[in-house]
């Protein structure tokens, strides 16, 4: 779905509200990192996601692709999207935007590759992966990579195995 398709300004964001993300989108693609706060906000709250949410993916990974430069928001997003829709509470991805979400999660899968060897934040690191693991199907493995190192060492101690 291009950006100037009309369908965005009655898609549904996280709080099951109407939102368009087009203009958030274009901030973003105009360097405004700032636009990542409201994309989080509005496009997914406490697991709740909406048609934007999932529309709002090819586009952020088009962005991300067009600025070359590595951002965990990106990956962090995409997963967390990702996560939502296999949760079974939140609405089906639609038919008609199927073809272009999962053509960006091949699309994310190969930047993540490319991107891994440079990544030096923690954060790129950990969502790089989450990504790579949800395209292999391995959605648990991509849930403890997104958790900090410290979590997972908790998590590990508490199962008597740290």
């Amino acid at each position: 779905m291009q950006l100037d398709d009309e369908r965005w300004s009655g898609l549904s964001g996280g709080y099951g509200e109407i939102y368009d993300p087009r203009d958030a989108i274009r901030r973003l693609e105009a360097g405004d990192e700032a636009a990542w706060d409201e994309l989080w906000q509005e496009l997914h709250h406490q697991g709740d996601i909406g048609i934007a949410s999932y529309a709002a993916v090819p586009e952020l990974v088009r962005v991300h692709a067009a600025r070359g430069v590595p951002d965990w928001n990106t990956y962090a997003y995409a997963a967390t999207i990702e996560e939502a829709r296999r949760n079974g509470r939140n609405p089906a991805l639609p038919d008609w935007l199927r073809p272009d979400y999962e053509s960006a999660w091949r699309d994310l899968q190969a930047l993540g590759l490319a991107e891994l060897a440079a990544a030096a934040s923690d954060e790129l690191v950990r969502c790089i992966l989450a990504v790579l693991a949800l395209g292999k199907g391995q959605a648990t493995l991509a849930r403890m990579a997104l958790l900090t190192e410290d979590e997972r060492q908790e998590m590990l101690g508490n199962a008597g195995l740290g």
